[in-house]
């Protein structure tokens, strides 16, 4: 009688609840409705309505997490882009060079590659539109269209008087999932995994068969840096290819018990024993923390580069009225350890801070499947990490002022061939066009020391000491302006790197880039070492206890 009772007061009190929750969203409503006639019927200009409504429904939603989003219809196909990998368009990455969008690498295959348009073509017109003073978005969605479709696209190219007209028929554009992959003379696989739209776990099981078929691997490296993820079944796939059958991947917990959901191993696996490595940082989230997380907790593989963006949310993609949609949040997910690896918590604090970041405090402690330790809330930190060294400020302000690109533009106009992309180098004679190019062009920064001196001298001024400290700050610019002449030799790696890269992608596009970048990738020449030092791999998973 007593337990009857009980269950009557709590479904009373839920009941209650659930009634007061309705009627505040009731009332919240009404209050929106007359807030929003009075303001169509009085306001002493005219509304948007339409831009008005969207302001209210992006504040809304922005006092909730990042992820949480209303979705207008002229951005679905985006949406649909970034799920599937497909778009209908010419296929080319673009840039915002001063007045206008330039082309910055078309891909190879694809309509502007098929059409001739090249790295450094700078758009002028889009059927007829302008392009100056327009965007990247802008320029975006006049690109886009329906697959067959056509257009009329007029640029100015490096090195030509009189600008190109050229007309190009859309076609549906697959992003690749894998850019790239191949052995290495080690016998070491690797596959660059650059996100998890639609048959990624397809796509990367063909290429693990294909070099295990032709080459006695002694490992797998695959490469989940600046994967930003995608769909939850591809993850949980990929995951399948290295864990047996019927292994819990990733569970789901929401407010909603139908957002409950276990997310299990459903084939047989394709090779348990193989050597593995996965390279991270932190622009690996969602879907490629499944993976690193997932194949950390079952000892798997050995995860290596820097902590983890840490995003442990689940989005639904909810239909709403007039071909709108809304993105929600609807539940957080967990990996075999049961940890979360959501970074921060939504509800208390949305905006992510550098802070949070760095933070190393430590979360609630579980365990891998051999007892390593492993902690909850910061995204999956690594079981080897690689700290990485800030690039100088002169090579970052030549990336932000386009020096590189343009420097390869004009390189690309001078040479109609280059060595191949693992070979080709930057030497001496060509480092010092590139320095010489940079002051052809006027390019100009401040350093941090001058920035900190510039602060000095306005605080002197301010407090009347400009006379009697003028010597010495005059010492200091003159020492400053020294080291500052060498600043192009002590960022010298870095600049090099950049710029060999952005050159070689003229004429061998993503794969190239990817290719060239292993000559410096510290990481990867780690993943190595750990791949053929057997008793370090076992060491690093607890094996050898």
């Amino acid at each position: 009688m007593k337990k009857t009772f009980l269950a009557f007061l709590l479904m009373a009190a839920t009941m209650t609840f659930a009634q007061q929750d309705n009627f505040e969203i009731s009332k919240s409503l009404s209050i929106y409705n007359n807030v929003f006639r009075e303001l169509n019927m009085n306001y002493v200009d005219e509304i948007d309505a339409s831009e008005l409504n969207t302001v209210a429904i992006d504040a809304m939603l922005d006092q909730l997490d990042p992820y949480t989003v209303f979705i207008k219809e002229s951005e679905i196909e985006d949406y649909r882009m970034m799920t599937t990998g497909e778009y209908g368009g010419i296929g080319a990455i673009i840039r915002l060079e001063g007045d206008y969008v330039h082309i910055s690498e078309p891909y190879e295959g694809f309509p502007a590659h098929k059409a001739g348009l090249i790295a450094g073509d700078k758009i002028l017109s889009i059927n007829g539109i302008d392009t100056k003073g327009k965007n990247t978005q802008e320029v975006s969605e006049l690109l886009k269209g329906q697959a067959g479709t056509t257009l009329e696209i007029v640029v100015s190219r490096y090195g030509e008087k009189n600008p190109i007209t050229k007309t190009l028929t859309r076609e549906k554009v697959k992003i690749d999932n894998i850019p790239y992959y191949g052995v290495f003379d080690n016998n070491i696989g690797y596959i660059a995994l650059g996100q998890f739209t639609k048959n990624a776990a397809t796509e990367l099981k063909t290429a693990f068969l294909e070099m295990k078929q032709q080459t006695d691997l002694k490992g797998l490296i695959i490469d989940l840096r600046g994967n930003g993820g995608g769909l939850l079944k591809e993850a949980v796939d990929i995951v399948n290819i290295f864990v047996p059958k019927d292994k819990l991947v990733v569970y789901t917990k929401g407010k909603n018990v139908q957002q409950n959901s276990q997310h299990r191993t459903e084939f047989e696996p394709i090779d348990t024993e193989i050597p593995l490595v996965i390279l991270v940082n932190g622009g690996s989230a969602s879907a490629s923390e499944i993976v690193a997380g997932s194949i950390q907790d079952f000892d798997r593989g050995v995860i290596l580069g820097q902590r983890t963006f840490g995003k442990g949310l689940v989005q639904n993609i909810l239909q709403m009225n007039y071909n709108t949609q809304i993105k929600v949040t609807v539940a957080k997910y967990y990996i075999p350890s049961n940890r979360c690896i959501q970074e921060i918590d939504y509800s208390k604090n949305k905006k992510k801070t550098t802070d949070s970041i760095a933070s190393d405090t430590l979360g609630q402690r579980f365990t891998t499947a051999n007892g390593r330790v492993v902690y909850e809330g910061h995204g999956i930190k690594p079981d080897v990490e690689i700290k990485i060294d800030q690039m100088s400020i002169l090579t970052i302000m030549l990336y932000n002022k386009d020096m590189f690109a343009k420097f390869a533009d004009k390189f690309f106009y001078e040479h109609k061939k280059i060595a191949s992309a693992d070979k080709f180098a930057i030497d001496d004679k060509l480092y010092q066009e590139f320095i010489d190019f940079v002051k052809e062009q006027g390019f100009t920064y401040t350093n941090e020391s001058e920035r900190i001196l510039n602060e000095l001298k306005k605080t002197v001024n301010r407090e009347g000491n400009e006379t009697m400290l003028s010597d010495e700050i005059d010492l200091m610019e003159k020492e400053l302006a020294k080291a500052k002449a060498d600043d192009f030799n002590k960022s010298r790696k870095d600049i090099v790197e950049m710029l060999r890269m952005e050159i070689v992608s003229r004429y061998y596009f993503q794969k190239g880039k990817i290719v060239t970048s292993f000559t410096d990738d510290e990481e990867l020449h780690e993943a190595f070492n750990i791949i053929l030092d057997t008793e370090r791999y076992n060491e690093i998973l607890g094996r050898n206890k």
